[in-house]
């Protein structure tokens, strides 16, 4: 299994209980996805891209629709936990806290391009409840920047554009994670930026955006 493959296979987030074969069928529809988009995918191209028949991929997923929800929400889900680990590692210093989340969103989209670009650009095609999921999980992602900006407020370590309450840390999360999640348009490996140059520069602009007086 070349590299690329291993990191989108454990990058779609699959239950421990997916088998290898949802995990492949996985792998390749986000990097099928990650190309063409999902609406010009066909299952055809999924399954040949596992060296299987159409009919294979009934067999695990519904439909190919599916199969586009298990993949971004499985997405959302592991980028959450990588989120809720690392601020829980350095919980009560909000510009910890907002440091690691940055260096999360840094590492998560331009380490897992193909990943991040997926679940960003094709969840809005996920309808009825699937698509309430996932917004769901975005709000949460979000809302954890906002608390963690909102507890630096009160402890006087930010001082946030507009005042103090829950619009101000919104309006400063948002932009935020705006800049981080765009990283995946266009970092590549050959850009004159390290990851670990890319995450400093990134961690400085989100504490002065916060208003970071400790910075």
């Amino acid at each position: 299994m070349s590299r690329r493959e291993s990191d989108t296979v454990t990058d779609t987030g699959l239950p421990v209980g997916g088998s290898p074969l949802q995990q492949r069928l996985a792998a390749a529809a986000v990097e099928l996805f990650y190309r063409q988009g999902a609406i010009a995918t066909s299952v055809r191209q999924i399954t040949e891209a596992c060296g299987l028949t159409p009919g294979a991929l009934y067999n695990h997923f519904e439909s190919k629709d599916e199969l586009l929800y298990t993949v971004v929400r499985d997405i959302h889900l592991r980028l959450e936990s990588v989120l809720t680990a690392a601020v829980g590692a350095v919980a009560g210093d909000p510009v910890a806290e907002l440091s690691a989340i940055v260096r999360v969103y840094v590492a998560r989209h331009s380490d897992h391009r193909e990943t991040a670009r997926v679940a960003n650009r094709e969840f809005p095609l996920l309808t009825g409840a699937h698509y309430d999921e996932v917004v769901a999980i975005r709000r949460r992602l979000r809302d954890t920047v906002v608390d963690v900006l909102l507890a630096g407020q009160k402890k006087q370590v930010f001082d946030l554009v507009g005042g103090d309450d829950r619009t101000a840390a919104v309006l400063t999360a948002l932009p935020i994670l705006d800049m981080c999640v765009h990283i995946s348009e266009w970092f590549h490996e050959h850009r004159p930026l390290s990851h670990a140059e890319l995450e400093a520069r990134y961690v400085g602009l989100a504490l002065r955006m916060a208003g970071a007086r400790t910075h």
